[in-house]
């Protein structure tokens, strides 16, 4: 059975760099044809859907859209269907602005609600308005992948960022009870949980001896790149995952085991 993505189509959220253009890349890769949302850039956007097209053969359309904004996303819905007539696989992969400094970061007395707010808002705002807009459409076909991004400090909340863990802890449980509620409709919701990821714009400010500590207590031995976790994604938007859904899958090297 081979991974049964070409012709598929798949709305990748954030795509314009770091883990959602490598998400990008793969599924472009295996066939499909990608849809890159971005918020801010637009040339970076522009740039990576005609070197998919280009090296790939496939059909990519960047599309700018705040995917907290319930306008926006009902905007990039409708711009998906009007130029496929169909939407395969959601990958929530944008977030709200979020930099990893164990330094600078605050403690639990700190944190303000808005800060929280603002995570909730990129994390589980963007990603429950773009699944509740594009499950219509799968619906329509009985068939949808839903992938959402949370991260490996649920398990292992090594530095406890507060606001943005809280975030991704509640798209872990909406994610499961979306995949409890439209499973009948061979839609399966899966969760992709990282751990550091370097490089991207989220992780610049990540220290050495962090990076290090990281290192020496992960058993694959270093840092995951942003390639090291589209794998995760192409597998469970293909039909080999076709009876996994409401699971989350850790992908840190084994820095996490549960």
């Amino acid at each position: 059975m081979n991974l049964s993505l070409a012709g598929r189509v798949c709305v990748i959220t954030g795509s314009s760099r770091g883990i959602g253009a490598a998400f990008a890349e793969s599924f472009a890769s295996e066939g499909c044809h990608v849809v890159i949302n971005y918020l801010k850039n637009a040339e970076k956007a522009e740039i990576l859907a005609e070197k998919l097209q280009k090296d790939y053969g496939v059909d990519c359309l960047a599309i700018q859209a705040d995917v907290t904004n319930e306008t926006d996303v009902k905007r990039l819905i409708s711009m998906v269907i009007e130029e496929f007539d169909r939407i395969d696989i959601v990958v929530n992969n944008a977030l709200h602005g979020y930099l990893f400094d164990p330094t600078e970061r605050k403690w639990a007395w700190e944190v303000e609600w808005d800060d929280y707010q603002k995570q909730i808002d990129g994390s589980l705002k963007g990603t429950y308005l773009l699944s509740k807009y594009a499950i219509p459409h799968m619906k329509d076909m009985n068939f949808g992948r839903i992938i959402n991004m949370t991260t490996n400090l649920l398990y292992r909340p090594i530095v406890p960022y507060h606001d943005y863990n809280t975030a991704k802890g509640a798209v872990m449980t909406y994610s499961q009870n979306l995949a409890a509620d439209i499973g009948r409709f061979g839609i399966t919701v899966n969760c992709i949980a990282p751990g550091l990821v370097f490089p991207t714009e989220a992780s610049k400010r990540t220290k050495e001896e962090v990076k290090s500590v990281i290192v020496a207590e992960t058993p694959l031995g270093r840092i995951a790149r942003p390639e090291d976790i589209t794998g995760t994604a192409l597998y469970l938007a293909s039909n080999w995952a076709r009876f996994v859904t409401g699971q989350t899958i850790i992908v840190d090297g084994g820095y996490t085991m549960k």
